[in-house]
């Protein structure tokens, strides 16, 4: 791997700025001062540092965030705003080029994987494969059973059609876990929509073969366990 890009994977900065500290001197590979951006290092056994910091690798990376309201699911702002990303809860992050998967609403709660492994999120995004997702949600008002079996048994939303059946377990007459197979745009405030009631509260809960870790609070994160990484990657 070229030494720039393994600088500018690391989260080091833009090509542009990793260059200037290749030119100045401040990069080195196994103690020895490297000037030449191109200079091809192995990622697995050299060892580079900056200004005598060595640099931390990583070719993947998988964490598990229980994402806060106000918080937008993306890498960065694309409007070019300053509205803070998932990712930049990620504070101890190697690599620079994590993304969430999936997205949650801003003011959703709950489950998001972190990680920079397209072919892993493609896996669990597909349309094709249904993983199950569920959340907690909390209404404006009382769902009656009648209208929690016309949701499961799938509703006109507006798209081209019908939602795919679904689980609602009610857990009063105004609260509820709700398991969807699909990722449609506000699918489940839309759902509730149909039967007159407004989502207030919605936070995912699980994803797959992985369940949000209740020791995480709204904005915590931690790595996912090599078990949870290899659930994911086979769901």
């Amino acid at each position: 791997m070229r030494l720039d890009k393994y600088l500018c994977e690391s989260g080091k900065g833009t090509r542009t700025e990793v260059k200037k500290q290749i030119s100045r001197g401040a990069v080195s590979v196994n103690c020895t001062i490297i000037k030449d951006a191109g200079y091809k290092i192995d990622e697995n056994a050299d060892r580079v540092s900056i200004d005598g910091v060595e640099v931390k690798y990583a070719d993947f990376e998988y964490y598990m965030l229980n994402k806060p309201q106000g918080v937008i699911s993306a890498s960065r702002d694309k409007r070019g705003g300053k509205t803070l990303c998932v990712t930049d809860l990620i504070r101890e992050k190697i690599r620079s080029d994590l993304f969430p998967v999936g997205r949650l609403d801003k003011d959703t709660e709950g489950l998001l994987i972190i990680t920079n492994d397209g072919d892993m999120a493609h896996r669990l995004l597909s349309p094709k494969r249904h993983v199950d997702k569920t959340y907690y949600a909390e209404l404006d008002g009382k769902i009656l059973p009648d209208a929690a079996e016309r949701i499961m048994a799938g509703v006109d939303i507006g798209d081209d059609k019908p939602t795919m059946p679904c689980q609602v377990n009610m857990l009063s007459d105004s609260s509820c876990f709700i398991t969807i197979h699909e990722g449609r745009y506000h699918e489940i405030k839309r759902m509730f929509k149909t039967e007159g009631r407004t989502v207030t509260y919605l936070k995912r809960i699980s994803m797959g073969p992985i369940s949000l870790d209740p020791e995480l609070a709204p904005g915590e994160y931690r790595l996912l366990t090599d078990k949870e990484t290899e659930l994911l990657k086979n769901a």
